[in-house]
């Protein structure tokens, strides 16, 4: 079963082993630098972007999730990964099962942002841009960025992630 938010479901549920989530990511990219969100809470940097809604193809959900995070609307370059990540949540202890797609978005001019973006539980999020060439230094997740952002291929690549 999915919960409902804004009386639309996202395609996230809990299961007696943990939660699962399916997710969509945006690689957007300037002069060597990547945008990505923090908020006060966490410790690390996360990719723009959020779930998927029931009956939501991920294209339209990662128009939507940039969209609601940059108030732009970014086109979609192509399909660049799989990302299925299993991890303990650092907050609450709960196990996760997420199944996450990421689209390198096609360029824009546009580089300042309104903002105004919560985390689900309502934390304000901050959108920030971080050279590529720090990732590998910075807490970013994926953590597969800070590597294949330097030296992107045309083909999709499938990363398994247990933590």
């Amino acid at each position: 079963m999915c919960w409902l938010v804004d009386v639309i479901m996202d395609c996230s549920f809990n299961t007696a082993e943990g939660r699962f989530n399916f997710r969509v990511g945006a690689i957007i990219l300037h002069n060597d630098m990547l945008l990505m969100v923090r908020n006060s809470r966490d410790p690390y940097y996360y990719s723009v972007g959020g779930r998927v809604k029931m009956n939501e193809s991920i294209e339209a959900a990662v128009i939507r999730e940039v969209f609601e995070e940059t108030r732009i609307v970014y086109e979609i370059d192509r399909l660049a990964f799989i990302h299925e990540n299993f991890f303990t949540l650092h907050t609450n202890g709960q196990r996760y099962h997420e199944l996450s797609f990421f689209f390198y978005m096609k360029p824009s001019n546009r580089t300042n942002f309104v903002g105004g973006s919560f985390t689900q539980d309502g934390i304000e999020e901050s959108l920030e841009w971080l050279p590529l060439s720090d990732l590998v230094n910075l807490k970013v997740y994926p953590q597969f960025f800070a590597s294949e952002l330097l030296k992107p291929v045309a083909e999709i690549k499938h990363f398994v992630t247990f933590e």
